[in-house]
Parts: structure tokens; C-alpha cells; sequence
């Protein structure tokens, strides 16, 4: 049987070098790459060695512009971490809000906006 894991996920964003720098701090990820793209736009992969963000920009994207409800748009990406806590006051100190904090049993979770377009859910399991 073939298994599949995500490798990348490619997403639009306003400001690329700035939300990759973010990345960078809070999830000791590196920037693996960036430049031209697709529609004389731009790219930055910031991840791991093996899985990244493609964090892609063009001269169209709109500045704070969010649009949840079309078909095939990301409504946010679900980050896991070991301790919830930490990488709260990490995102606090980055200067972003905090909010929707839940506690689902399993795990507990909270969300901030990366971008003016990319919501961000951090996610501790229990016994992590």
C-alpha cells in the first residue's frame, strides 16, 4: 500500500518575507528558498528539510483581502506543537492576538491571524 504525507502547501499571501521571517521565529523553521514565480510574482518556501509553506505573492494580491467561503480557498492551517503555552507567548511576542482558545478533550488548541489572509491554529494533543 502507498502512503501519501504533505510535502508542501502553496499559499497566497500578502507579505511572504515577512510572514516567513514569523515562521522562522516561531517554529525554528529556515527559508529554503525564494524568488520569481508564476505571474511575475513571488515565492518563499519556509519549512523543514522534508515540508514547507510556499508562501506565493503577484502584483494582484490584495491587501487584506479574505474571501473564507470560496470553493478551494484554505480556511486555516492546523499546526501541531508539544506545549501550547510556549508557543503562545512565542506568537504573543511576535506581536500577533491570540483567540477562539478551545479545549476539545483530545487536545487544546488557538488561533491567530499570520496574514491578513492566513489563520493559523496551533494544536498540543494531550500526552504530547
Amino acid at each position: 500500500m502507498t502512503t501519501a504525507c504533505i510535502e508542501h502547501v502553496n499559499l497566497t499571501v500578502s507579505q511572504p518575507d515577512t510572514l516567513a521571517e514569523h515562521f522562522c521565529h516561531l517554529f525554528d523553521w529556515r527559508i529554503r528558498w525564494s524568488g520569481a514565480a508564476l505571474s511575475d510574482g513571488y515565492t518563499v518556501h519556509v519549512g523543514s528539510e522534508n515540508r514547507y509553506f510556499a508562501l506565493y505573492t503577484h502584483p494582484d494580491t490584495a491587501e487584506g483581502s479574505r474571501d473564507p467561503m470560496r470553493i478551494g480557498s484554505v480556511n486555516h492551517v492546523g499546526l501541531v506543537v508539544n506545549d501550547l503555552d510556549e508557543m503562545e507567548q512565542k506568537v504573543l511576542t511576535r506581536g500577533f492576538t491570540t483567540n477562539n482558545h478551545r479545549d476539545y478533550g483530545h487536545c487544546k488548541s488557538f488561533y491567530f491571524m499570520a496574514d491578513n489572509s492566513l489563520e493559523i491554529e496551533i494544536v498540543c494533543y494531550k500526552g504530547s
